[in-house]
């Protein structure tokens, strides 16, 4: 099979398409023939050698695909309630990257109807995501108000999307007028570019000094204590990334006060039970969200999978709003 292929560790050029074995499911996977692969953060982070693999997954990049059954064992196939040739979408912990790929039975979805594999491989990581970390962890239910650090990311749509269509008020932070506007555009009620506003002068300003529920963090560093500050009593911060830096100075007696909780989570580690109840509580409860309209994903651009070095550009560029596709059909 084609992959793409971490040569060494360093800039997107050291991507590069390969010839690989194909890969052969043991028992409780599937194997997937790939249309299509979602690029995501960590992928970078492998890329750099800062996100290693963990024991016994591919050493290729990639978390997300969609395509077709192409095998599978019989009892593995029924207990996931697919047969071959089924259209899905998967979360797998590497190897995404490639034109077959082996995924945990349970972690395997059906694309929802009416969209494309290209929208589909757009799902699985962000979503997975956002439902572990903001509904499971955070607890956010209707009513509340949500403030996500990186509206505009693959992550920070789809918290926009899921949020509103449970009945919450979103407020995000972009980094600039044009995001800010785009993210508004995607459902958010509110936005705050962070490069010129004070986002906890906002917040309070915007919640008439209440604060918020709960806060999806992928920054951390010095925006935890800034974080502390925006929330109402009971309020929840989700963690989920530290691109600000893993070093932060709180004030202890405004989270004791407040009666905060501070999540952190990591979801490629986590066990194959653990993310199948989470595939499970998506497909229940978001799939019919997604094939009603009322909940989609955001694609910003589409490369061939052999130009996977441009889709890592532009992720390192931050200027896209949404999600970043590889198209397996143009390799």
């Amino acid at each position: 099979m084609q992959a793409i292929e971490i040569t060494q560790p360093g800039k997107p050029e050291v991507l590069v398409a390969t010839q690989r074995p194909d890969p052969v499911p043991k028992p409780g996977e599937l194997l997937i023939a790939v249309t299509a692969s979602g690029v995501n953060r960590p992928d970078v982070l492998q890329r750099k050698g800062l996100y290693p693999m963990p024991p016994g997954v591919s050493d290729l990049p990639g978390l997300e695909i969609a395509g077709t059954v192409a095998g599978g064992a019989a009892a593995d196939l029924a207990a996931a309630g697919l047969k071959i040739g089924d259209r899905v979408c998967a979360l797998v912990a590497g190897g995404g990257y490639a034109q077959l790929c082996v995924a945990p039975a349970g972690q395997c979805l059906p694309v929802p109807k009416g969209l494309s594999d290209i929208e589909a491989a757009a799902l699985p990581e962000t979503f997975f995501t956002v439902w572990q970390n903001v509904f499971q962890n955070a607890r956010l239910r209707r009513g509340e108000t949500l403030l996500v650090q990186g509206g505009s990311s693959g992550i920070g749509v789809t918290a926009i999307h899921l949020a509103k269509a449970f009945g919450v008020t979103v407020i995000v932070t972009a980094g600039s007028d044009e995001k800010c506007a785009a993210c508004v555009a995607q459902g958010a009620d509110h936005a705050i570019n962070y490069k010129t506003q004070d986002f906890v002068a906002e917040v309070k300003r915007l919640t008439h000094g209440r604060g918020v529920d709960v806060v999806l963090d992928m920054v951390a560093g010095d925006y935890l204590p800034r974080e502390v500050q925006c929330m109402a009593d009971d309020g929840r911060i989700a963690i989920i990334a530290v691109q600000g830096g893993t070093q932060a100075t709180l004030d202890v007696g405004a989270v004791l006060r407040k009666r905060l909780a501070i999540i952190g989570s990591t979801l490629r580690p986590r066990s194959i039970d653990y993310k199948t109840v989470i595939a499970r509580e998506l497909r229940e409860q978001v799939w019919p969200l997604i094939e009603a309209g009322k909940v989609k994903p955001v694609i910003h651009a589409v490369f061939p999978a052999v130009q996977a070095a441009q889709a890592h550009a532009l992720m390192e560029s931050s200027v896209h709003v949404g999600k970043i596709v590889l198209d397996w059909s143009k390799a």
